[in-house]
Protein backbone atom coordinates (compact mmCIF):
# COMPACT_ATOMS: atom_id res chain seq x y z
CA UNK A 1 0.00 0.00 0.00
CA UNK A 2 1.62 3.55 -0.97
CA UNK A 3 2.45 5.36 1.78
CA UNK A 4 0.47 8.76 2.31
CA UNK A 5 2.07 12.05 1.51
CA UNK A 6 3.56 13.76 4.74
CA UNK A 7 4.00 16.96 3.51
CA UNK A 8 1.22 19.40 4.66
CA UNK A 9 -1.70 20.95 3.08
CA UNK A 10 -0.22 24.70 1.99
CA UNK A 11 -2.54 27.77 3.70
CA UNK A 12 -5.90 28.42 1.30
CA UNK A 13 -7.78 31.37 1.02
CA UNK A 14 -11.52 31.79 0.58
CA UNK A 15 -12.10 35.18 -1.24
CA UNK A 16 -16.00 36.11 -1.46
CA UNK A 17 -16.08 38.65 -4.17
CA UNK A 18 -18.90 41.78 -3.80
CA UNK A 19 -19.17 44.49 -6.07
CA UNK A 20 -17.61 46.76 -3.65
CA UNK A 21 -16.20 44.44 -0.73
CA UNK A 22 -14.34 41.22 -0.31
CA UNK A 23 -14.45 38.94 2.79
CA UNK A 24 -11.60 36.56 3.35
CA UNK A 25 -10.40 33.34 5.51
CA UNK A 26 -7.37 32.27 5.35
CA UNK A 27 -7.08 28.78 6.91
CA UNK A 28 -3.26 27.23 8.55
CA UNK A 29 -2.02 24.22 7.40
CA UNK A 30 -3.99 22.57 10.33
CA UNK A 31 -7.21 23.92 8.89
CA UNK A 32 -7.35 26.51 11.47
CA UNK A 33 -8.70 29.72 10.87
CA UNK A 34 -5.90 32.38 10.98
CA UNK A 35 -7.42 35.12 9.42
CA UNK A 36 -11.04 36.42 8.52
CA UNK A 37 -10.90 40.39 7.02
CA UNK A 38 -12.83 42.57 4.79
CA UNK A 39 -11.23 44.47 1.82
CA UNK A 40 -12.21 46.71 -1.11
CA UNK A 41 -12.91 45.25 -4.44
CA UNK A 42 -10.17 47.63 -5.94
CA UNK A 43 -6.74 46.20 -7.08
CA UNK A 44 -4.86 48.63 -4.42
CA UNK A 45 -6.63 47.37 -1.48
CA UNK A 46 -5.91 43.66 -2.47
CA UNK A 47 -2.27 44.34 -3.23
CA UNK A 48 -1.87 46.13 0.21
CA UNK A 49 -2.80 42.13 1.39
CA UNK A 50 -1.49 40.59 -1.25
CA UNK A 51 1.20 41.75 -2.97
CA UNK A 52 4.98 40.41 -1.52
CA UNK A 53 3.22 37.72 1.19
CA UNK A 54 3.91 34.35 1.48
CA UNK A 55 2.09 32.41 -1.17
CA UNK A 56 -1.52 31.46 -0.70
CA UNK A 57 -3.85 29.10 -2.74
CA UNK A 58 -6.38 31.23 -3.02
CA UNK A 59 -10.12 30.10 -4.29
CA UNK A 60 -12.97 32.38 -5.23
CA UNK A 61 -16.23 32.03 -7.56
CA UNK A 62 -16.49 33.40 -10.89
CA UNK A 63 -17.97 36.27 -11.49
CA UNK A 64 -17.85 39.53 -12.34
CA UNK A 65 -15.16 41.12 -10.34
CA UNK A 66 -13.03 37.35 -10.95
CA UNK A 67 -11.08 37.46 -14.49
CA UNK A 68 -8.56 40.78 -13.39
CA UNK A 69 -8.91 39.86 -9.17
CA UNK A 70 -7.62 36.09 -10.76
CA UNK A 71 -4.92 37.36 -12.85
CA UNK A 72 -3.75 39.84 -9.83
CA UNK A 73 -3.22 37.26 -7.58
CA UNK A 74 -1.26 35.09 -9.91
CA UNK A 75 0.83 37.79 -10.72
CA UNK A 76 1.71 38.64 -6.89
CA UNK A 77 2.67 34.72 -6.66
CA UNK A 78 -0.13 32.84 -5.21
CA UNK A 79 -2.14 29.75 -6.46
CA UNK A 80 -5.92 30.50 -8.17
CA UNK A 81 -8.78 28.78 -8.16
CA UNK A 82 -11.63 30.39 -9.55
CA UNK A 83 -14.60 28.06 -8.93
CA UNK A 84 -17.78 27.66 -10.96
CA UNK A 85 -20.70 28.79 -8.70
CA UNK A 86 -23.23 26.74 -11.06
CA UNK A 87 -21.38 23.68 -9.63
CA UNK A 88 -20.81 24.23 -5.81
CA UNK A 89 -23.85 23.09 -4.70
CA UNK A 90 -22.22 22.37 -0.85
CA UNK A 91 -22.28 26.95 -0.97
CA UNK A 92 -25.47 27.76 -2.49
CA UNK A 93 -27.34 25.22 -0.08
CA UNK A 94 -26.04 26.15 2.96
CA UNK A 95 -28.49 27.25 5.25
CA UNK A 96 -26.62 29.90 7.20
CA UNK A 97 -25.55 31.37 3.89
CA UNK A 98 -23.57 34.85 4.43
CA UNK A 99 -20.10 36.30 3.02
CA UNK A 100 -18.45 35.22 6.19
CA UNK A 101 -19.60 31.52 5.89
CA UNK A 102 -19.27 31.05 1.96
CA UNK A 103 -15.67 32.65 2.11
CA UNK A 104 -14.66 29.67 5.19
CA UNK A 105 -16.06 27.26 2.84
CA UNK A 106 -14.29 28.57 -0.52
CA UNK A 107 -11.04 27.93 1.67
CA UNK A 108 -11.97 24.77 3.27
CA UNK A 109 -13.47 23.05 0.11
CA UNK A 110 -9.75 24.29 -1.97
CA UNK A 111 -7.98 22.77 0.83
CA UNK A 112 -9.42 19.37 0.89
CA UNK A 113 -9.65 19.05 -2.58
CA UNK A 114 -9.73 21.48 -5.33
CA UNK A 115 -11.88 19.43 -8.24
CA UNK A 116 -14.91 19.94 -5.54
CA UNK A 117 -15.17 23.68 -6.85
CA UNK A 118 -15.01 22.25 -10.72
CA UNK A 119 -12.32 25.24 -11.97
CA UNK A 120 -12.81 26.99 -14.12
CA UNK A 121 -9.88 29.10 -16.34
CA UNK A 122 -10.88 32.95 -17.39
CA UNK A 123 -9.60 33.57 -20.63
CA UNK A 124 -6.79 36.20 -21.79
CA UNK A 125 -7.26 39.73 -22.38
CA UNK A 126 -7.45 40.21 -25.64
CA UNK A 127 -10.04 37.04 -25.94
CA UNK A 128 -12.05 39.03 -23.85
CA UNK A 129 -11.82 42.40 -25.43
CA UNK A 130 -13.02 40.19 -28.86
CA UNK A 131 -15.38 38.52 -27.20
CA UNK A 132 -16.90 41.84 -25.71
CA UNK A 133 -17.85 42.47 -29.23
CA UNK A 134 -20.48 39.59 -29.61
CA UNK A 135 -21.83 40.52 -26.50
CA UNK A 136 -22.13 43.90 -26.69
CA UNK A 137 -23.87 42.76 -30.05
CA UNK A 138 -26.28 40.56 -28.14
CA UNK A 139 -27.14 43.41 -25.99
CA UNK A 140 -28.50 45.38 -28.85
CA UNK A 141 -30.25 42.79 -30.49
CA UNK A 142 -32.25 41.94 -27.41
CA UNK A 143 -32.83 45.76 -27.10
CA UNK A 144 -33.88 45.46 -30.48
CA UNK A 145 -36.31 42.45 -29.84
CA UNK A 146 -37.47 44.27 -26.58
CA UNK A 147 -39.16 47.48 -28.20
CA UNK A 148 -40.24 45.66 -31.51
CA UNK A 149 -41.98 43.26 -29.02
CA UNK A 150 -43.51 46.45 -27.00
CA UNK A 151 -44.85 48.18 -30.33
CA UNK A 152 -46.82 44.64 -31.71
CA UNK A 153 -48.10 44.84 -27.75
CA UNK A 154 -49.58 48.32 -27.93
CA UNK A 155 -51.02 47.94 -31.31
CA UNK A 156 -52.33 44.73 -30.48
CA UNK A 157 -54.14 46.23 -27.43
CA UNK A 158 -56.33 48.53 -29.87
CA UNK A 159 -57.56 45.51 -31.86
CA UNK A 160 -54.60 46.27 -34.65
CA UNK A 161 -52.07 43.74 -35.67
CA UNK A 162 -48.58 44.35 -37.39
CA UNK A 163 -47.32 41.98 -40.27
CA UNK A 164 -44.60 39.66 -39.85
CA UNK A 165 -41.33 40.48 -41.00
CA UNK A 166 -37.81 40.51 -39.89
CA UNK A 167 -36.37 42.76 -37.44
CA UNK A 168 -34.23 44.44 -39.69
CA UNK A 169 -37.17 45.11 -42.18
CA UNK A 170 -39.90 46.00 -38.88
CA UNK A 171 -39.03 49.83 -39.34
CA UNK A 172 -39.91 50.03 -43.36
CA UNK A 173 -42.45 46.95 -43.69
CA UNK A 174 -44.34 47.22 -40.02
CA UNK A 175 -44.10 50.83 -38.88
CA UNK A 176 -46.54 52.41 -41.51
CA UNK A 177 -49.18 50.03 -40.37
CA UNK A 178 -49.07 51.46 -37.18
CA UNK A 179 -52.41 53.42 -36.30
CA UNK A 180 -52.77 56.83 -36.86
CA UNK A 181 -53.19 57.27 -32.92
CA UNK A 182 -50.33 55.53 -31.71
CA UNK A 183 -48.03 56.97 -34.91
CA UNK A 184 -46.84 60.26 -32.51
CA UNK A 185 -46.47 57.93 -29.46
CA UNK A 186 -44.46 55.40 -30.97
CA UNK A 187 -42.47 58.03 -33.35
CA UNK A 188 -39.77 57.99 -30.74
CA UNK A 189 -38.97 54.69 -30.90
CA UNK A 190 -38.92 54.40 -34.69
CA UNK A 191 -35.33 56.42 -34.53
CA UNK A 192 -33.77 54.12 -31.77
CA UNK A 193 -34.82 51.26 -34.12
CA UNK A 194 -33.10 52.63 -36.96
CA UNK A 195 -29.61 53.77 -34.89
CA UNK A 196 -29.58 49.78 -33.15
CA UNK A 197 -29.97 48.72 -36.51
CA UNK A 198 -27.07 50.78 -37.54
CA UNK A 199 -25.15 49.94 -34.82
CA UNK A 200 -25.80 46.12 -35.17
CA UNK A 201 -24.69 46.40 -38.87
CA UNK A 202 -21.21 47.52 -37.28
CA UNK A 203 -20.95 45.21 -34.90
CA UNK A 204 -21.26 42.69 -38.07
CA UNK A 205 -19.09 44.31 -39.79
CA UNK A 206 -16.52 44.32 -36.90
CA UNK A 207 -16.96 40.31 -36.58
CA UNK A 208 -16.07 40.03 -40.78
CA UNK A 209 -12.99 41.72 -39.86
CA UNK A 210 -11.83 39.76 -37.02
CA UNK A 211 -12.48 36.23 -38.19
CA UNK A 212 -10.68 37.73 -41.38
CA UNK A 213 -7.41 39.12 -40.09
CA UNK A 214 -7.25 37.76 -36.22
CA UNK A 215 -9.61 33.95 -36.45
CA UNK A 216 -8.85 32.63 -40.34
CA UNK A 217 -9.81 29.02 -38.62
CA UNK A 218 -13.48 30.67 -39.09
CA UNK A 219 -13.72 29.97 -42.41
CA UNK A 220 -13.45 26.48 -41.90
CA UNK A 221 -16.09 26.18 -39.67
CA UNK A 222 -18.38 28.51 -41.72
CA UNK A 223 -17.94 25.47 -44.51
CA UNK A 224 -21.03 24.51 -42.71
CA UNK A 225 -24.24 25.90 -43.93
CA UNK A 226 -26.21 27.56 -41.70
CA UNK A 227 -22.82 28.65 -39.86
CA UNK A 228 -22.46 32.11 -40.10
CA UNK A 229 -19.46 34.53 -39.32
CA UNK A 230 -21.11 34.89 -35.50
CA UNK A 231 -21.42 31.72 -34.86
CA UNK A 232 -17.77 30.60 -36.00
CA UNK A 233 -16.11 33.56 -34.06
CA UNK A 234 -17.97 32.84 -30.87
CA UNK A 235 -17.44 29.35 -31.06
CA UNK A 236 -13.32 29.86 -31.74
CA UNK A 237 -13.48 32.27 -28.81
CA UNK A 238 -15.44 30.18 -26.93
CA UNK A 239 -13.18 27.17 -27.04
CA UNK A 240 -10.00 29.06 -28.25
CA UNK A 241 -8.11 25.39 -28.94
CA UNK A 242 -8.55 22.62 -30.23
CA UNK A 243 -6.37 21.09 -27.63
CA UNK A 244 -9.02 21.64 -24.74
CA UNK A 245 -10.51 18.70 -25.75
CA UNK A 246 -9.23 15.36 -26.24
CA UNK A 247 -12.35 14.48 -28.34
CA UNK A 248 -15.20 16.28 -30.26
CA UNK A 249 -17.99 14.70 -28.34
CA UNK A 250 -17.14 16.08 -25.39
CA UNK A 251 -17.99 20.04 -26.68
CA UNK A 252 -21.58 19.07 -26.82
CA UNK A 253 -21.73 18.32 -23.03
CA UNK A 254 -19.26 21.63 -22.10
CA UNK A 255 -21.64 23.44 -24.21
CA UNK A 256 -24.82 22.81 -21.83
CA UNK A 257 -26.22 20.67 -24.49
CA UNK A 258 -26.54 17.58 -23.24
CA UNK A 259 -29.44 16.08 -21.33
CA UNK A 260 -29.46 16.50 -17.23
CA UNK A 261 -29.35 13.35 -15.42
CA UNK A 262 -31.46 11.69 -12.36
CA UNK A 263 -30.93 8.78 -12.16
CA UNK A 264 -31.56 6.21 -8.34
CA UNK A 265 -31.94 2.72 -8.66
CA UNK A 266 -33.89 1.46 -11.58
CA UNK A 267 -35.81 4.70 -12.28
CA UNK A 268 -33.94 7.41 -14.36
CA UNK A 269 -35.90 10.59 -15.09
CA UNK A 270 -36.12 12.39 -18.45
CA UNK A 271 -34.72 15.71 -18.23
CA UNK A 272 -33.49 18.78 -20.07
CA UNK A 273 -30.56 20.15 -21.38
CA UNK A 274 -27.85 21.04 -18.86
CA UNK A 275 -27.36 24.53 -20.15
CA UNK A 276 -23.95 25.26 -18.70
CA UNK A 277 -21.34 26.36 -20.66
CA UNK A 278 -21.43 29.42 -22.45
CA UNK A 279 -25.22 30.89 -23.37
CA UNK A 280 -24.73 33.14 -26.15
CA UNK A 281 -23.03 30.11 -28.26
CA UNK A 282 -25.67 27.59 -27.25
CA UNK A 283 -28.19 30.42 -28.55
CA UNK A 284 -26.16 30.75 -31.58
CA UNK A 285 -25.88 26.43 -32.46
CA UNK A 286 -29.40 26.53 -31.67
CA UNK A 287 -30.72 29.21 -34.54
CA UNK A 288 -27.86 27.36 -36.81
CA UNK A 289 -29.71 24.16 -35.93
CA UNK A 290 -32.76 26.49 -36.60
CA UNK A 291 -31.74 27.03 -40.17
CA UNK A 292 -30.49 23.63 -40.84
CA UNK A 293 -33.83 22.07 -40.29
CA UNK A 294 -35.43 24.78 -42.19
CA UNK A 295 -37.19 25.27 -45.98
CA UNK A 296 -33.79 26.96 -47.29
CA UNK A 297 -31.11 24.99 -46.02
CA UNK A 298 -29.24 22.34 -48.56
CA UNK A 299 -29.22 18.55 -47.98
CA UNK A 300 -27.16 17.32 -45.79
CA UNK A 301 -26.51 14.07 -42.92
CA UNK A 302 -26.99 16.41 -40.25
CA UNK A 303 -30.42 17.73 -41.69
CA UNK A 304 -31.44 14.19 -42.47
CA UNK A 305 -30.92 13.40 -39.00
CA UNK A 306 -32.90 16.07 -37.38
CA UNK A 307 -35.74 15.64 -39.54
CA UNK A 308 -35.62 11.86 -39.24
CA UNK A 309 -35.64 12.93 -35.34
CA UNK A 310 -38.55 15.69 -35.75
CA UNK A 311 -40.90 13.05 -37.61
CA UNK A 312 -41.01 10.35 -34.63
CA UNK A 313 -43.71 12.30 -33.60
CA UNK A 314 -44.70 12.65 -29.78
CA UNK A 315 -44.38 15.87 -27.00
CA UNK A 316 -42.31 18.39 -28.46
CA UNK A 317 -40.58 16.71 -31.22
CA UNK A 318 -39.15 19.78 -33.49
CA UNK A 319 -37.57 21.00 -30.06
CA UNK A 320 -35.56 17.95 -29.38
CA UNK A 321 -34.54 17.78 -32.92
CA UNK A 322 -33.28 21.02 -32.98
CA UNK A 323 -31.36 20.31 -29.90
CA UNK A 324 -29.98 17.24 -31.14
CA UNK A 325 -28.85 19.06 -34.65
CA UNK A 326 -26.82 21.86 -32.14
CA UNK A 327 -25.37 19.24 -30.51
CA UNK A 328 -24.24 17.14 -33.36
CA UNK A 329 -23.02 19.84 -34.90
CA UNK A 330 -20.91 21.18 -32.04
CA UNK A 331 -19.20 18.13 -32.48
CA UNK A 332 -18.69 18.74 -36.20
CA UNK A 333 -17.23 22.06 -35.66
CA UNK A 334 -14.68 20.99 -33.50
CA UNK A 335 -13.92 17.97 -35.86
CA UNK A 336 -13.56 20.17 -38.96
CA UNK A 337 -11.36 22.57 -36.74
CA UNK A 338 -8.69 19.94 -35.56
CA UNK A 339 -8.09 18.17 -38.76
CA UNK A 340 -8.73 21.00 -40.89
CA UNK A 341 -10.44 18.59 -43.83
CA UNK A 342 -13.30 19.97 -46.63
CA UNK A 343 -16.46 19.90 -45.20
CA UNK A 344 -18.60 16.93 -47.21
CA UNK A 345 -21.91 17.14 -45.98
CA UNK A 346 -23.30 13.95 -47.57
CA UNK A 347 -20.38 11.94 -45.86
CA UNK A 348 -22.27 9.71 -43.72
CA UNK A 349 -25.14 9.27 -47.01
CA UNK A 350 -22.71 8.39 -48.87
CA UNK A 351 -20.86 5.80 -47.12
CA UNK A 352 -24.15 3.99 -46.44
CA UNK A 353 -24.68 4.08 -50.30
CA UNK A 354 -21.03 2.46 -50.88
CA UNK A 355 -21.51 -0.15 -48.11
CA UNK A 356 -25.08 -1.26 -49.44
CA UNK A 357 -23.23 -1.48 -53.24
CA UNK A 358 -20.28 -2.77 -52.38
Amino acid sequence: MRELSKSRTPRTAGLDLGDRFCTLCVLDEEGEVVERGRLATHRQDLSRRFEGKAKLRVALEAGTHSNWISHSLEGWGHEVIVANPRKVHWIFKNTKKCDRVDAESLARLARADVELLSPIRHRGAEVQAHRSVLSSRDALVRSRTALINHVRGVVKALGERLPSCSSVAFVHKAMPHVPEVLRQVLAPLVGVLEILNEQIREYDRQVERLSEQTYPETKQLRQVNGVGPLAALAYVLTLETTSRFAKSRSVGPYLGLSPRSDQSGDREAQLGISKCGDALLRRLLVSSAHYILGPFARDSDLRRFGLALAQRGGRAAKKRAVVAVARKLAVLLHSLWRTAQTYDPLRHANLQIAKASG
